[in-house]
């Protein structure tokens, strides 16, 4: 049984993980026995090339998608015995996620971007944290203005307020910067590392690229679904 030490210091631990993909008789094994502690307030990047089963291992600590098997332990919650719905409400407000795409409403301006999910969850102060958020990642003067209208690396800043606008524990970024040029890159991941410092969020970055991993603390190597080098940076 988890101690109570454990529960107050580990942000996951992922005990024998795996995730099958495909129809019974034709399914693709993506993640094989995978085993995983990350302790709160760490900063790992998850490494490996395409295939490697990586993003797959973010969706399920995430609790994006459900482990075919083993345990997945976030912030005390069980996950791996939720269904759909439970992983989503388990999710809301405690897992932040930032995508390679931005996934930004077009029909929006940067403050609503960040708002209406905020509003979504219930805060009746959506608008103001979302302006804080914005002015935060250097956007105050960009408020009112639509994703078309917004560079990519502007873009990205605006994703990365609507991920941890809610304050969460747990922030996942997914090739953050695999969208952008290498100078607007290099200043998203600046900004994510200094957000992730000033909120003090845990943060994994998935990422295939070693220059990016040695950012972290800890480099988590991933080849054909599993685990085969976790070092410090």
């Amino acid at each position: 049984m988890q101690s109570t030490v454990d529960a107050a210091t580990i942000a996951i631990r992922a005990s024998n993980v795996t995730l099958q993909l495909g129809s019974s008789g034709a399914e693709l094994e993506i993640l094989k026995s995978v085993d995983l502690t990350i302790q709160k307030g760490e900063t790992v990047a998850i490494l490996g090339a395409s295939g490697s089963g990586k993003s797959s291992l973010m969706a399920v600590l995430s609790g994006l998608e459900r482990a075919s098997g083993g345990k997945v332990d976030v912030g005390g919650v069980d996950f791996s015995i939720m269904n759909e719905d439970e992983l989503s409400r388990a999710r809301r407000g405690r897992i932040g996620i930032v995508l390679q795409a931005f996934h930004l409403l077009p029909t929006m301006t940067a403050t609503e971007n960040v708002a209406v999910p905020l509003e979504l969850a219930g805060r009746t102060n959506a608008f103001d944290v979302a302006v804080e958020e914005l002015r935060a990642v250097g956007l105050g003067h960009r408020l009112n203005h639509y994703p078309a209208q917004l560079s990519g690396g502007e873009q990205q800043r605006v994703a990365i307020a609507r991920a941890l606008a809610p304050r969460p524990d747990l922030l996942f970024a997914d090739e953050p910067t695999g969208n952008l040029d290498a100078i607007t890159g290099s200043a998203i991941m600046d900004l994510l590392f200094d957000r992730q410092h000033a909120t003090g969020a845990t943060l994994v970055i998935i990422t295939h690229d070693p220059r990016l991993a040695q950012r972290c603390g800890r480099i988590v190597e991933m080849q054909d679904g599993r685990i085969v080098a976790d070092r410090a940076a």
